[in-house]
């Protein structure tokens, strides 16, 4: 992949490659265990699951995310940041064609695997923007999101149908998708080859110079993203797994819960494009981030007070949403001074954010549960969303992490 300074434009033909080879990552990022859902049924009849059985094996990639996150930065420093990206693309295309190989175990470890390769690339990518494309990042993070949503939907939309071609079964609708993964290690390939970027001096036998920078861990702002980009995720999360049971308990049909279900992901899809459009145009990015939570604060109340409207709701939640994911993505680049530190703040972000977020549905659950109706857990999310706001007034504010030790975090001029 080639490397963009701020002072010197690579050629058009290595630009369109970065472009494309960010979008192919980006593509990666979700559709090789979110395509497990509609075929949960006849892996678990085949497996003899219970539910919690089933649940966990969901599941499993979200934990890979909380576990594996924090490591991807060190990873990317010593290999450099291309190598670490192009190995991670083969280690999820591996993993997706072990998990549907015959062999025992299998299903669980090629689910691991693709759980640990996501979790790189999810953290990496965005520092790759950062270091490539440094003036397009809220741009080309809404564009990747947005195909990121696109092939997920495509994904799960005809993974059955797969399935149901004579001698196919579950096993090849799932292994498919190892071809979106060698298609991007392709692309990456020449780029690789040249040696670009943090890995030049790996290359070269040199040992690269040490970044030294203050750790996001001992930062509020780091917390501060961190926190945002974990407590607009449970939006999603909780929206995108409890819709249907509410939804059914209002009397509407499970076909029109999916199609309502869909919408939420259109939606949200256009609103991601529409963020990064003009994300860039702000001085800074609480307008936006408060604005997605409220929407999103606005969808849960809208459930709760009149749930005979749910559609409305559901594309207001989803506006909200997709706006809070895009800023969320682009604060690991704009609170950072180069991509080293993006990496950091990327990799602590999504390690702890991905924990709060698998643990909404959960805890919306538990509350159904306890309180044996939708007012409590309904509430609460709508409360989730109000923090959510909260910290993305401190999050959105115009200031980076220090590049010292030492230091504080800088407040650039008029934030």
């Amino acid at each position: 992949m080639a490397v963009f300074s701020r002072t010197r434009k690579a050629p058009p033909v290595r630009a369109g490659l970065a472009l494309t080879g960010v979008l192919l990552i980006g593509v990666n990022l979700r559709v090789a265990f979110v395509s497990v859902g509609p075929l949960l049924a006849d892996i678990g009849r085949e497996f003899d699951f219970s539910s919690a059985q089933s649940g966990l094996l969901t599941g499993l990639p979200l934990i890979a995310f909380a576990l594996f996150s924090p490591l991807a930065p060190a990873v990317a420093l010593r290999t450099g940041l291309d190598r670490a990206l192009w190995l991670s693309l083969a280690l999820l295309a591996a993993g997706t064609v072990f998990r549907s190989t015959p062999a025992p175990a299998a299903l669980w470890s090629g689910t691991l695997l693709i759980g640990i390769a996501i979790a790189f690339l999810n953290v990496l990518l965005p520092s790759l923007i950062k270091r490539d494309f440094p003036g397009r990042i809220s741009q080309l993070t809404g564009l990747y999101i947005a195909a990121q949503s696109l092939v997920t939907a495509l994904g799960a939309a005809i993974v059955v149908p797969v399935s149901l071609i004579p001698g196919s079964g579950w096993r090849l609708a799932l292994g498919i998708w190892a071809g979106l993964a060698l298609i991007a290690m392709a692309i990456l390939l020449p780029g690789l080859k040249r040696g670009t970027g943090d890995g030049d001096a790996a290359a070269a036998g040199a040992p690269a110079a040490p970044v030294r920078f203050r750790s996001p861990w001992k930062t509020l702002l780091g917390w501060q993203v961190t926190l945002f980009m974990g407590l607009q995720s449970v939006g999603f999360f909780v929206v995108t797994t409890w819709l249907p049971s509410i939804e059914r308990d209002q009397g509407i049909s499970e076909t029109t819960s999916g199609l309502h279900v869909s919408a939420f992901l259109v939606v949200g899809t256009a609103s991601s494009l529409l963020t990064g459009a003009v994300l860039g145009r702000f001085s800074d990015q609480r307008l936006l981030g408060m604005a997605g939570s409220l929407l999103a604060m606005a969808g849960f109340l809208g459930l709760l007070v009149a749930p005979q409207l749910s559609l409305v709701w559901v594309v207001v939640s989803a506006s909200g949403c997709g706006s809070m994911i895009v800023t969320a993505l682009s604060l690991f680049s704009l609170r950072t001074t180069n991509h080293v530190q993006a990496a950091a703040l990327s990799g602590m972000a999504q390690s702890v954010g991905y924990a709060i977020g698998a643990a909404g549905p959960v805890l919306f659950g538990f509350l159904y549960d306890l309180s044996g109706g939708w007012t409590v857990p309904l509430a609460v999310s709508a409360g989730i969303m109000g923090l959510s706001c909260a910290m993305a007034f401190l999050a959105g504010r115009d200031r980076v992490l220090p590049e010292h030790p030492r230091v504080r975090p800088e407040v650039r001029p008029g934030a």
